[in-house]
């Protein structure tokens, strides 16, 4: 664990940047999203708009981070009560320059991942940030400290500016809320509440994933499961939805099976072996937004 002084040092670095968009947002300067040597690398990954959002879990908060602090000579103290927290205000984004440090809950800072900085959300919470301007909304893993001016309510990673469309103003007004403990206890079941009401107005529905032929699981396959419903509904409605997503060189058909505890299980595969679920779980995460995790015959 990094100690009090080179955390806030490296929080201070944050707040340069902001300063610096402020400055950039002046008449008659260059605009811009970042500060001196910071934003993207020269050549980004081709696939910015395959990574997929934070999936919402329930972790420990980091003790170091959950106490009060100073900067500036202001008191920031963390909100670790679990409760709703919604704000509207301007969102700045953070790249290259920091790339690899420490986060203030000692993690490494990926400009790639869908990560962000708040000046008293928990370390790590999670919280969806929505553009006003255009209405693109993200999902983000919140485990950074930071930014500390009064007109900026959050600093988004690299990949999040760009999947919200800020990276060339470099602050927008966005909406931020955090997922409260039990949003995320029932996170599953939200997207395919979503894809109940999208398939009423679909002039062709999908086709249930009972119709696909299922392929027989020999000894020592595996699958990849996306969700266990008790709807019914719900769960055929997440498999019609990744049904057209998931890789079609993975071999791997989706199908939906009930428990001997009334629970609907999405699931993909068979896979042959632990090995290749394994390796098929990060391109299905990619594909479909949904983290599978791993589940026997």
């Amino acid at each position: 664990m990094h100690d009090a002084v080179s955390r806030i040092g490296r929080l201070a670095g944050v707040c340069l940047v902001v300063v610096f968009l402020v400055a950039c947002s002046g008449g008659g300067r260059r605009a811009g999203g970042y500060y001196l040597d910071d934003g993207p690398d020269a050549n980004p990954p081709a696939n910015l708009d395959a990574i997929p959002d934070a999936v919402p879990k329930i972790e420990p908060f980091t003790p170091s981070t959950s106490k009060p602090y100073v900067v500036f000579g202001k008191t920031y103290t963390p909100d670790v009560s679990g409760g709703p927290y919604k704000v509207q205000g301007r969102a700045s984004w953070y790249g290259k320059k920091f790339h690899g440090n420490p986060t203030a809950n000692g993690e490494r800072y990926n400009m790639y991942g869908m990560t962000a900085a708040h000046p008293t959300l928990p370390l790590p919470s999670y919280a969806r940030i929505t553009r006003v301007a255009n209405g693109k909304s993200v999902v983000v893993r919140v485990n950074d400290r930071g930014p500390f001016l009064n007109d900026r309510v959050i600093d988004l990673s690299y990949v999040a500016a760009y999947k919200l469309g800020m990276l060339s103003p470099g602050s927008a007004e966005v909406v931020v809320e955090r997922l409260t403990p039990d949003q995320i206890r029932n996170w599953q079941s939200a997207p395919a509440t979503l894809e109940v009401a999208a398939a009423t107005t679909r002039s062709t529905p999908l086709p249930p994933p009972a119709e696909i032929p299922p392929r027989l699981a020999l000894p020592g396959s595996m699958y990849l499961q996306l969700g266990a419903f008790s709807d019914e509904g719900k769960a055929q409605a997440l498999a019609a939805r990744v049904l057209n997503q998931i890789p079609a060189e993975l071999g791997a058909s989706v199908r939906v099976e009930q428990t001997t505890n009334n629970l609907h299980r999405v699931r993909i595969g068979p896979f042959a072996s632990r090995e290749a679920a394994v390796q098929a779980v990060n391109p299905v995460q990619a594909s479909t937004g949904v983290a599978p995790s791993l589940s026997p015959p």
